[in-house]
């Protein structure tokens, strides 16, 4: 404990000497002045806060677990408490010092398999609805600098209260001079000034833990973030992606095209900080009760969701890396008419294009093929698969535990619905269970996996907490169409490749005896679901 102890002094007192050495260097080389001050006053803080935060999480379970036996249940229950508060102050440190730490907030809000359910429940209750908000004095700040104008002069209304706020930026209702109702997005300040800071002091954090508890490992998602928040902060760059997204459903996926939709962009009023987009009027996707009653069968959009990104991932390869709930809206299709139940379909909205993700051919079709192996239970592909993908010859179990959130034998297991997530208590625990056990595993695993599977990682992790809030737990339907989606794209990568006639044949073949297989699953789950009604 003394040990521990010593760590968090060293910790708080390297922070104290970088923090220093952060204003010198700022104060010395700085071409803006305001900034550099506003700089040197908050980065040293930070910092300190930082490293008191970990130096007291770590002491806190140090001292609490201090000669209490290991595997007894006054452990668990003082571990859980202990669990709780860490989760609790590193909420508040996340809220305290804002953007990029809201984002890493979030991030650990999906780590059901790599961190305590008290973490994940902490951070994915509070992270997507506590986002900071900028003053009305602040965003007239990011207009003059961006338009030489204030927001009056630029919008013939405008909103100054906020309708949305999240880590990087927040949304204002706004009115064009020609009288289109728009969403405005704007930048937070606080975020443009100390964006590379937050960056350098997370960094700093991380290496020291890394140092003193070589376990905790968590560089690769420094990397990931050095190489995405800049393409988050750039709004021309996320407003260039919601169109190619859109084109690549109407050049690639035409069946399902007028089903997604992303907001126009109003480019003239747009810039690197500052987007203006055509106004969204639809509901989360986690708003089951109002979904219903628009008619709109929450089943059928989790099955539109479940397409729309299997489409992305499996078959454009060009994949939207954050659909939380927040960035997912669903209204009733604008063309389409009730039913005769007076069901509408849906139309999912996508929401914030920041973070796109492109998978070359190889690792397109290498994650397809992987996903294939996994609904057919095909041990031997799993395993091919994952080793080409980077997962090494010892940790294909665990990959394809992490991705299907199910332990091995049932990744296996030849029965329809083995991968299915029921979402109980029990199931819970297990998934716990298997983190606790294997994080080391996890970690290095995290670790060797190339960036853009990490990041298709964290899409999955994301539409499972959907479907969760839609089904509490996930459907065979949906992985009925991950299978479909992936098992084409691999069909149509073979194509792309045949050199000879008799290889042309064997795909075909290939490609008849999948259409045959999946007929036969189809059938099973309509027998299933009839005998699911009638028992009802």
């Amino acid at each position: 404990m003394a040990s521990l102890w010593r760590v968090g002094t060293k910790l708080s007192l390297l922070t104290a000497a970088v923090g220093g050495g952060t204003a010198a260097a700022l104060i010395a080389t700085s071409d803006d002045p305001k900034t550099a001050l506003k700089l040197t006053t908050t980065v040293p803080r930070r910092l300190f806060r930082d490293a008191v935060t970990a130096a007291n999480i770590a002491f806190d379970y140090e001292y609490s677990l201090w000669g209490v036996p290991e595997g007894s249940t006054e452990r668990e229950k003082i571990k859980h408490e202990v669990h709780l508060r860490s989760a609790q102050k590193l909420q508040e440190l996340c809220f305290k010092n804002g953007g990029i730490y809201i984002k890493l907030g979030q991030h650990l809000g999906q780590l059901e398999y790599l961190v305590p359910e008290e973490y994940v429940t902490t951070m994915r209750n509070s992270m997507l609805n506590r986002c900071p908000v900028s003053s009305y004095e602040q965003i007239c700040e990011v207009f003059e600098k961006e338009f030489g104008e204030t927001p009056d002069k630029v919008f013939a209304e405008f909103d100054p209260v906020p309708i949305a706020s999240a880590s990087l930026a927040q949304v204002h209702v706004a009115r064009t001079h020609d009288g289109k109702k728009v969403a405005v997005k704007v930048q937070h300040t606080h975020l443009t000034d100390t964006a590379a800071a937050d960056n350098a002091t997370v960094e700093f954090i991380v290496n020291t833990l890394h140092k003193f508890f070589p376990n905790f490992d968590y560089r690769w998602l420094i990397d990931e973030i050095n190489d995405s928040l800049p393409k988050e902060l750039d709004f021309l760059l996320e407003a260039k992606n919601s169109e190619k997204c859109l084109e690549n459903f109407r050049k690639l996926s035409p069946h399902i095209a007028n089903y997604v939709y992303a907001p126009k962009v109003y480019w003239n009023l747009s810039t690197s900080k500052l987007l203006t987009m055509e106004f969204m009027d639809g509901v989360h996707v986690n708003d089951v009760k109002t979904i219903q009653k628009l008619g709109i069968n929450p089943h059928e959009l989790s099955i539109l969701v479940s397409q729309t990104f299997a489409e992305m991932m499996f078959k454009h390869g060009f994949v939207h890396c954050d659909p939380h709930a927040a960035n997912l809206l669903v209204r009733p299709l604008p063309s389409g008419k009730r039913s005769i139940l007076g069901r509408r379909k849906p139309q999912l909205i996508l929401l914030d294009h920041g973070l796109y993700k492109e998978l070359d051919f190889d690792t397109r079709t290498n994650y397809a093929a992987l996903w294939k192996a996994l609904i057919f239970s095909d041990a031997n592909s799993i395993k091919e698969y994952s080793l080409k993908l980077g997962a090494g010859e010892d940790l294909y179990a665990l990959f394809a535990g992490i991705l299907t959130m199910r332990p091995w034998n049932r990744v296996v297991d030849p029965s329809m619905d083995h991968l299915v997530i029921q979402g109980d208590e029990s199931e819970r625990s297990e998934l716990q269970m298997y983190a606790s056990e294997y994080v080391h595993e996890i970690s290095d695993l995290l670790r060797r996996l190339p960036r853009v599977i990490l990041l298709m990682l964290k899409t999955n992790d994301c539409l499972r907490a959907v479907n969760n809030a839609l089904f509490q737990g996930s459907s065979l339907e949906t992985f009925f169409i991950i299978g479909k989606v992936s098992s084409k794209a691999v069909i149509d990568a073979k194509m792309s490749q045949s050199k000879s006639l008799l290889t042309w044949f064997s795909v075909e073949l290939d490609k008849i005896l999948l259409e045959l297989r999946f007929w036969g699953m189809q059938i099973a789950l309509w027998l299933l679901q009839i005998r699911k009604s009638l028992s009802c």
